[in-house]
């Protein structure tokens, strides 16, 4: 270890031992022969040097050359130069020295310069005059001087073999001796001949002048020889006489380190704290003293904030402190940080022992902890393929097997398990495992890539696992609508008393329903219902679809009694079992109950979807019971109260066919040109125009029929026959399922007849043709254009699809305007949850969160909705709310969706949860959260290297710098596919890289 103060003092040692005579002397000249030198020479003595070279160039210029008064006067001129510290000096000396080379003065011009340059501390200068002397010339003393002062301007000019030389001639000198002997000393210190150096040295215990700075050297290198106890003792002498901050911070870390080296740690410590560092700041090495003499203590706390603070190294230090850094956290049960840091040793080679040692530790944490960087079975196969010979395989290669399914990574386990079929058990652990590799893809809504994997675990030994499997493969088949195969497979399960199959039965009546088989559909409903499901919605819907499968097979009392369960319970669909109660009476007979229940729709069911459909047939009930105002009261309610409803044409039909029983012929006329007028593309248009010609026709004003139906364009009498003929050709070929030669009628139709009659109903059917092939962008024109018509049979399901093909191209411009149109006119409830659903969605993708948090608000006021959408709508609520900084509302929702999230879903809400309680400065809880992330969600990368930069946070926070900038610089390091992550994460490490280095000189600032 090298002293550092020494250096400063050399020039003042030097200078307290020169006090020679060639700088001091006076001239003692004998000038009586001339005036002006004699007067010069006594300027020059009292140092009045520039009014003593004026007169000295004078006498040079008046004196004759071959006088020695000449040389001298230019001796003393060059000197004056000299001291004055003019451009010209040298060339002065050297102008003396060629034009007086035979001047006794020579040699003393050469010493002079160099003194004079020497006394003002620079060396180099002194260094280049010293050597033009010859010394022959110079008697023993004056050698002496030079040799010394020689010596010592090699040394400052660190040519130290030269300088070492010199001072070895004066080691025995009475005046030059100890200094000499002090520098030969620090030269042979500074060479590292340590030997020679305290040799020198030790001399020098007694002397009053080198004392202290010898021991300092001999203390040293003592330290690095090994003599411990030596340096111990020496070190202590020296703190009881030194009262110099900077040495006694010095002495302390060389007995603090002797003390550490003697495995004396708690006597080590206190020196150790001592130390100051240089210029305030310690070294990596610094840091690893202390914390291992705090970890042999069993002090792991402190050995940690001293370890922690060791960043970016990369020796055998570094990799020593890095593992019992690991050693430390463990003790203390903090193994993903010990995790951090055992990787970080094994990724060193200075110590074989320690890098395996540390691998095996990274290797076992990685299990139990989860990896951040790389998935638990890539690390496990690394060491396994590393260390092919370590007693530890037999337990590593287990874990690898079990840490596909721990982190639900059951691709790579699948992979696994199918290369190594030599072993009979693990061809039976892959049919499992496939099981829950369906479940994730189910989960995920990739329905057809779920299906193999459900069939795959059906030939499992464990019985249920098939049976799983055969409950899952059906619920695939369902939502794909291959009913008949997911009636087969929901029909093989066996055991129906797990959780898992409670509703195994609701599911089969459902399946059973869609393939209108509505008994066995009405004793599986009845099944479920009679096991006491706690689940209101499901019961509620269950009733209903009770009540369907027996009005769809007439048995309307039992419909009735089903639809009646969920009327008085006031559960979910309530104003549509009401309705079907209604429909169920009239089809009884019972005109009146039947009234009744329709009247209820209107008058208790604020927001009920069947308002029109009940006044509708509130109005048909009315017609058929002779109340004709009252069926006229109830239809135009509809116009009034529901201006788009879907039954507005056949309203001002009905009204129309009314007013012409009752012989009121012109609001007949007048009933049914408005459905023309209002509706020119419907069905209810084209009757219309046939009962304005009948009516004319009673009343005898047939020309005025035909003045009107003139200006009426989908009518063109002589083509109306080849236009229904040309229609209805394209229209069976769309009713035999023969796709391919109905879009090419419909195509026809609509380029011969644009117009025409039925151009509505070819432009619905030809888009529903294009868009049965997939062909959605070409159905969407036929869609737009039904679309945009008054609101007729075909303007839902246009909209409903139309909507989806956006979606479908992701073109949310066009997507939220027909999504806005289909939520203001649908009338099936499932069309409007479709349309705000996704308004939601469109929302928020067009950065309108405000607009995106209020329809997901809507969603979830909605009671009849799947439990998918409602997870759907808190996801936007959560995530608007955080781009609209209320972190409050964030949180709440990002709780709520964690409850039943899954796969990247679940590893965003563990994200979102540790974000929160890093927030709330909850440090150690957010790094929970985040362990939680890696462990079990590792497949979903994106959030859990975006978690970990919280994590880097988190330790920050706590004091723990080492793992902060390890993991940052790791993320940096491993991840350059996350661009964003990757910008957050060196902006992080570098404000707590600038933050360090103001205490640690082994850390850099960074820009």
């Amino acid at each position: 270890m090298r002293i550092n103060c020494i250096k400063k003092n050399v020039f003042f040692l030097l200078f307290l031992a020169c006090t020679t005579g060639i700088i001091a002397q006076k001239t003692t000249f004998n000038a009586t022969d001339n005036a002006d030198f004699y007067k010069a020479t006594e300027l020059y003595n009292n140092k009045a040097y520039a009014a003593a070279q004026k007169l000295f160039v004078k006498t040079s210029k008046e004196s004759e050359p071959h006088k020695n008064i000449k040389a001298d006067a230019d001796y003393y001129d060059a000197m004056c130069a000299i001291k004055l510290v003019q451009d010209d000096a040298n060339d002065k000396v050297l102008s003396f020295v060629e034009n007086h080379p035979y001047s006794n003065k020579k040699e003393k011009a050469y010493l002079n310069v160099g003194n004079y340059y020497f006394s003002n501390r620079k060396a180099a200068h002194a260094l280049k005059w010293y050597q033009k002397v010859n010394d022959k010339l110079l008697n023993q003393e004056e050698k002496n001087e030079l040799n010394y002062k020689i010596g010592y301007c090699l040394l400052v000019s660190n040519y130290l073999k030269d300088a070492k030389e010199r001072f070895k001639m004066l080691l025995g000198n009475p005046i030059y001796g100890n200094d000499a002997r002090y520098f030969y000393g620090y030269i042979a210190y500074k060479q590292e001949n340590f030997g020679e150096a305290e040799d020198n040295l030790s001399q020098l215990a007694n002397d009053a002048t080198y004392q202290a700075k010898a021991n300092y050297y001999i203390l040293d290198i003592s330290f690095k020889a090994g003599r411990f106890d030596k340096s111990v003792q020496i070190g202590e002498k020296l703190l009881n006489t030194s009262k110099d901050k900077k040495e006694v911070s010095q002495i302390s870390k060389i007995i603090g380190e002797s003390y550490f080296n003697l495995k004396q740690y708690d006597k080590a410590i206190p020196y150790l704290t001592k130390y100051r560092g240089t210029k305030g700041k310690w070294t990596n090495t610094d840091y690893y003293y202390l914390g291992y003499a705090y970890y042999k203590k069993g002090n792991y706390e402190t050995a940690i904030k001293n370890f922690n603070k060791i960043i970016g190294g990369t020796n055998k230090v570094a990799q020593n402190a890095y593992y019992h850094l690991g050693e430390c956290y463990l003790r203390l049960d903090k193994k993903a940080e010990a995790l951090n840091a055992f990787k970080n040793a094994s990724e060193m080679d200075f110590d074989s022992k320690i890098t395996e040692g540390s691998w095996l530790n990274y290797a076992k944490l990685s299990y139990d902890q989860g990896n951040p960087y790389k998935s638990v079975p890539e690390v496990l196969k690394e060491y396994l393929a590393k260390y092919p010979l370590s007693p530890e395989n037999s337990e590593i290669s287990e874990l690898l097997i079990t840490s596909y399914l721990h982190q639900r990574d059951y691709v790579g386990a699948l992979e696994y398990l199918n290369s190594n079929k030599k072993n009979p058990e693990n061809e039976k652990l892959a049919n499992e495992v496939s099981l829950y590799r369906g479940i994730q893809l189910f989960n995920e809504q990739k329905l057809n890539e779920a299906k193999p994997y459900f069939f795959n675990a059906t030939k499992a030994e464990n019985a249920i696992t098939v049976n799983k499997a055969n409950y899952w493969l059906a619920e695939t088949e369902y939502l794909l609508g291959n009913y008949n195969t997911a009636l087969t497979q929901f029909l093989l399960v066996t055991d129906d008393s797990s959780a898992s199959f409670n509703q195994l039965d609701y599911n089969i009546g459902y399946t059973f329903f869609k393939l209108k088989k509505y008994s066995d559909a009405a004793n599986h409903f009845q099944q479920f219902l009679d096991k006491k499901n706690d689940n209101n919605d499901l019961n509620d819907d269950a009733s209903n679809r009770l009540g369907d499968a027996f009005y769809a097979t007439k048995k309307y009392n039992k419909a009735i009694a089903a639809y009646n369960k969920v009327i008085q319970e006031g559960g979910t669909g309530a104003d549509y079992a009401q309705y079907q109660t209604a429909m169920s009476y009239g089809f009884l007979g019972k005109s009146d109950d039947k009234i009744e229940n329709l009247r209820k729709i209107s008058n208790s069911y604020e927001d009920s979807q069947l308002k029109d459909d009940a006044l509708f047939q509130l109005g048909n009930t009315y017609t058929t019971t002779g109340s004709v105002p009252k069926a006229q009261a109830a239809y135009n309610r509809i116009l009034t109260k529901h201006p788009k409803s879907s039954y507005a044409p056949s309203v001002l039909l009905r009204q129309g066919l009314l007013y012409y029983n009752n012989n009121n012929n012109n609001k007949a006329i007048q009933k049914y040109k408005a459905v023309v007028a209002k509706y020119p593309n419907s069905n209810e248009a084209k009757q219309a125009v046939t009962n304005v010609k009948n009516v004319y026709i009673d009343i005898g004003k047939v020309d005025e029929y035909a003045s009107w139906v003139k200006n009426v364009k989908f009518v063109n009498v002589s083509n109306a026959e080849l236009d229904n003929a040309t229609y209805q050709s394209a229209e069976n070929k769309f009713l035999e399922n023969n796709t391919n030669k109905a879009i090419e009628g419909f195509t026809n139709y609509l380029q011969r007849f644009p117009n025409g009659v039925n151009a509505l109903k070819a432009h619905f059917y030809l888009a529903q043709s294009l868009n049965k092939i997939k062909k959605g962008t070409a159905a969407k024109p036929h869609y737009e254009y039904v679309a945009a018509q008054s609101k007729n049979e075909f303007t839902e399901e246009s909209l409903a699809k139309l909507g989806q093909i956006y979606l479908d191209n992701d073109d949310w411009k066009n997507g939220i305007r027909i999504l806005q149109q289909l939520e203001k006119e649908a009338n099936y409830p499932q069309n409007i949850i479709f349309a705000q659903s996704n308004l939601m969605k469109g929302y928020y993708n067009d950065n309108k969160y405000s607009d995106a948090i209020t329809y997901a608000e809507k969603v979830l006021s909605n009671g009849k909705i799947d439990n998918s959408v409602i997870e759907d709508a808190k996801i936007i609520i959560a995530r608007a709310s955080l781009k609209t900084d209320d972190y409050q509302t964030a949180e709440e929702f990002f709780i709520e969706v964690n409850k039943k999230a899954t796969g990247k879903l679940k590893a965003e809400c563990l994200y979102y949860n540790a974000f929160f309680l890093n927030d709330h400065k909850e440090y150690d809880e957010s790094n929970k959260a985040i362990q939680n992330l890696i462990a079990n969600y590792s497949n979903y990368k994106y959030w859990g290297v975006k978690s970990y930069i919280i994590m880097a946070k988190n330790h920050y926070a706590l004091k723990d710098a080492y793992q902060a900038t390890y993991i940052l610089e790791n993320i940096i390091k491993n991840f350059t596919q996350y661009k964003d992550v990757i910008e957050e994460a060196k902006n992080e490490l570098r404000t707590i890289k600038n933050k360090e280095a103001k205490t640690n000189e082994s850390v850099t600032k960074q820009n």
